[in-house]
């Protein structure tokens, strides 16, 4: 790595780690709710008004930086993001703030949509598998940071400073985006926008109808459905598709990515009822239960760096599958957790579940990267972020239900409200290990999927 390159490098994760620093929000929520007069279930929007935006346009941001180059999308999104992280600070009121939380997710969608593929034009192709590992070790830094510094900023300067301070970061990345190479376009720079907008619609209405409940929620899922077959029937006669929906036709091509997606749904079952668990249950201070959080990303900084290496050494699909084992086990543990359990023994395997994340997640990245050629690597990066919100989302929705269904049929039995809370959360995580032991299986039955010859 040359000083020119390591230089090169360094602008890209300044400007990408807006991203995953968004987990500092988290910490904001309390005194968002206060500074609107909102009640606690209101403020779900702050998140999926950001998410549904993000979604809808991550795979089209890929594709834009195909076309037209990653480091001009990747810096129309670094000043969108900029305009969008005021906008969220100076809200006079909530819908201003979902409206700019939006725009949040349009902007970071150019970002991350070309973020990766700008990162490994830097370097050659050899250097691939270590390139995405330290680009997915730095953003699991930044979701790590994010809530510790997301708090001390709201304790300093209010819920306002979450996004204020963000604000340098994409404007330095910006102006010092020159010193990026540019790296090759794609031939042929015809722009499907049919496509984008069915693309768009799709993933947006699907994610809000697993969001919503009742008929809107239906109504979602409808027209996700409908969307969704007519882009199918739209690709399959474009001469220059989005997304070449063939490779999806293979196991060795589609199972991984649905594999990413119960990856990141596992892992954020743990971080979505493992906070009420520790200070509800375990009696844990706000900041110890922090700490003890921070410790997943950690892990999967390490995972990320090991991952670099051992790639080359045992491949790609086998280190993917153990990362996705390591997964299961550690949420396999967590669903017997209890009012006993040592908080030591909780952040070991917070840990170790943050490091088979890291190795899955460098694995698959590889996995996506590899099959798709060098021009459609801005389609190939968004990829792996949308099957990471995908999971995250489901996982926010379903495991919340589940936990909840169970909760309430523990308090009609009578059980007191900590009995009933660990009956919920055992359940919760009890069945989504069931769920990905179901997924191992069946994805077993072809064992080339993940051990090829």
């Amino acid at each position: 790595m040359t000083p020119a390159q390591t230089r090169a490098f360094a602008i890209v994760l300044v400007g990408s780690i807006i991203a995953p620093l968004d987990s500092s929000v988290n910490a904001a929520f309390p005194a968002i709710n206060a500074a609107f007069g909102l009640d606690v279930a209101s403020i779900r929007w702050v998140v999926i008004s950001y998410l549904v935006a993000f979604s809808s346009c991550v795979i089209i941001s890929g594709r834009l930086g195909d076309l037209f180059g990653y480091r001009r999308v990747f810096g129309v999104g670094l000043l969108v993001s900029g305009a969008a992280f005021l906008a969220c600070g100076a809200a006079p009121g909530y819908g201003w703030l979902l409206v700019a939380r939006v725009v949040q997710g349009v902007g970071i969608a150019l970002v991350l949509g070309a973020g990766p593929a700008l990162a490994l034009s830097i370097f050659p192709d050899a250097e691939r598998t270590r390139v995405l590992a330290r680009y997915g070790a730095a953003f699991a830094v930044g979701l790590a940071v994010g809530p510790a510094v997301g708090g001390g900023l709201v304790d300093a300067f209010g819920w306002q400073s979450v996004y204020f301070a963000r604000v340098p970061l994409a404007l330095g990345a910006w102006l010092l985006l020159g010193r990026v190479p540019v790296a090759p376009r794609a031939a042929g720079p015809r722009f499907d926008a049919s496509g984008s907008v069915l693309l768009a619609t799709w993933s947006g209405s699907l994610l809000l109808g697993i969001a919503l409940p009742g008929p809107a929620g239906l109504a979602a899922a409808l027209l996700s459905a409908v969307t969704l077959s007519w882009f199918v029937w739209h690709e399959s006669r474009s001469s220059q598709p989005m997304i070449r929906l063939s490779l999806f036709r293979s196991t060795a091509f589609s199972v991984p990515n649905l594999a990413a997606v119960t990856v990141h749904f596992a892992g954020f079952a743990i971080f979505l009822l493992g906070p009420y668990l520790f200070m509800n249950v375990l009696g844990l201070t706000a900041q110890v239960a922090g700490i003890l959080l921070a410790l997943g990303p950690a892990g999967a900084v390490l995972g990320s760096a090991l991952a670099g290496r051992l790639v080359a050494r045992v491949g790609a699909r086998p280190l993917a599958f153990a990362g996705m084992l390591l997964n299961l086990a550690v949420v396999a543990v967590a669903a017997g957790w209890h009012g006993g359990t040592g908080s030591v023994a909780i952040g070991c395997w917070l840990a170790l579940g943050g490091l088979g994340i890291g190795l899955f997640q460098v694995a698959y990245s590889d996995l996506v990267i590899a099959a798709l050629p060098a021009g459609e690597r801005g389609v190939a990066s968004s990829l792996t972020n949308f099957t990471r919100t995908l999971g995250v989302v489901a996982c926010a929705v379903i495991g919340s239900a589940l936990f909840r269904s169970a909760e309430l049929q523990a308090l009609a039995e009578g059980a007191g409200g900590s009995a009933a809370f660990l009956r919920g959360y055992g359940f919760a995580l009890g069945s989504v290990a069931a769920g990905i032991s179901l997924f191992i299986v069946l994805t077993l039955l072809r064992p080339r999927v993940w051990f090829p010859r």
